[in-house]
């Protein structure tokens, strides 16, 4: 039978009081620690539901009694937990677990931590080029998507006259409202627009100039993300921005190397990012109709925004054409790491033999903490394998340790995936602008 709550929101006294006055009850709850951990717990149910519905051994039984404990949210416990154990994902998969122990060796089965904070895997577990490029690429589509959408909603002002009312024109054709109609209509089409705003003041709502820049600021967010990840990567000497066979990385170390594209493409994307804050200013404070404190601030802050923009995306061209990748540095790399890789793998294939998830999780814990000491405080070498191979507690998948080592299982279904994201989303997106691209376009696989 399932136990009372203990607390219903235990961080309830820290809310803000103006949250707490204003906020609707219903956004409110959407807020909670109720309704965020009963989601997590409704996640975790889903895959469950869905890993059993594709043969995973997964029983009826241990899917309802998830089911029926998924508003059962002891809190108190959870917040023991996470003091104990520092990661609130574990702590509440031992909550969970506690009053599900008949489901407890399937709960968060195969998941990350992000599959319940935000639905989305980061790769703490290996992954490909590709699949890391197709990331950077799939932000940039969302960022074609919001262009095109914000231009295709753009409207002209048309002619609206002094503050908006038309009068001066209503005035030049006699009173004739029909003819003053036409007119905006005309000239709005004439201007390449399709449709113009049907009210203005003396000028268009400076929405509109938060809108355009909200998207070029968002690009710019996308950019310093690549960039971002490029630098680290050129870090670690597995992949390596267009370097010029006379180029300088620095004057006093002639050795140095510096990404100096992403590393300026990072600056500007800083500047970018910032630049939407003045229409938002402009927008928040202007008096009825406008006053000039308007001009000055647009003349400066659009012009820089598409120049700004122009520039990255013409540095970010150049650096992806000419990227280098070193697999054999990457493959070092792997083999350095895939000990502490392995860890899900061989949690699976624990319970998959018939092993408690947390149990597993608990025992790789200690042996991967020692395994890491060995390598931080003394400089030897990844021995956690070794270790594994030594405790009795993982016998019963001894002999398939080769095969949960294997690179190639890691990278899950990358391949695939970029296969299909350049084929369904990449190619359909570049289709309109191919005659700007010398023509065919060529997705190399």
């Amino acid at each position: 039978m399932a136990t009372p709550c203990a607390e219903e929101d235990p961080l309830a006294r820290y809310r803000s009081p103006l949250v707490s006055r204003y906020a609707s009850a219903e956004m409110g709850f959407n807020f909670s620690e109720r309704k965020k951990f009963g989601t997590w717990r409704r996640l975790w149910l889903y895959l469950a539901q869905a890993e059993k519905s594709l043969g995973l051994p997964i029983t009826d039984e241990q899917i309802k009694e998830m089911e029926a404990n998924l508003d059962n949210i002891d809190f108190k416990m959870a917040a023991e937990e996470e003091k104990k154990l520092r990661h609130d994902v574990m702590a509440h998969v031992h909550t969970f677990a506690h009053c599900c122990p008949k489901a407890a060796a399937i709960i968060h089965l195969g998941a990350t931590s992000c599959y319940v904070g935000d639905n989305t895997v980061i790769p703490a577990q290996l992954t490909t080029v590709g699949k890391r490029c197709c990331l950077w690429i799939q932000d940039l589509c969302m960022d074609l998507q919001n262009l095109e959408r914000a231009r295709d909603d753009l409207r002209f002002r048309g002619v609206k006259g002094t503050t908006g009312t038309q009068a001066s024109f209503l005035q030049l054709f006699e009173g004739d409202h029909s003819k003053v109609e036409e007119l905006d209509r005309l000239v709005t089409a004439k201007a390449g627009f399709k449709r113009s705003y049907m009210v203005t003041g003396q000028t268009y709502s400076r929405k509109v100039d938060i809108e355009v820049l909200s998207v070029l600021a968002s690009l710019g967010a996308s950019v310093h993300k690549i960039c971002t990840d490029i630098r680290l990567l050129a870090n670690l000497k597995e992949i390596e921005e267009p370097f010029e066979k006379d180029q300088i990385g620095s004057s006093a170390m002639p050795y140095k190397r510096n990404p100096m594209r992403s590393e300026r493409c990072c600056s500007l994307a800083r500047h970018l990012m910032t630049l939407v804050l003045d229409p938002l200013q402009t927008a928040s404070v202007q008096w009825f109709e406008r006053t000039l404190d308007d001009s000055a601030n647009r003349r400066v802050c659009l012009a820089e925004a598409f120049l700004t923009a122009d520039i990255i995306l013409s540095t970010l061209q150049n650096i992806s054409e000419g990227l280098v990748v070193y697999p054999k540095v990457i493959d070092r790399r792997i083999r350095q790491e895939l000990p502490f890789m392995a860890t899900e793998n061989i949690i699976m294939a624990m319970v998959k033999a018939g092993g408690n998830r947390q149990d597993c999780h608990e025992k790789i814990r200690v042996l991967s903490q020692q395994a890491a000491a060995v390598v931080k405080q003394e400089g030897g070498d990844n021995d956690f394998i070794a270790r594994v191979r030594a405790d009795p507690y993982f016998s019963p998948i001894h002999e398939h340790l080769d095969s949960l080592l294997d690179p190639s299982s890691f990278t899950g279904r990358a391949p695939q995936q970029v296969a299909k994201f350049l084929k369904e989303e990449v190619r359909p997106a570049l289709i309109p602008y191919q005659s700007m691209m010398g023509g065919k376009i060529e997705l190399t696989l």
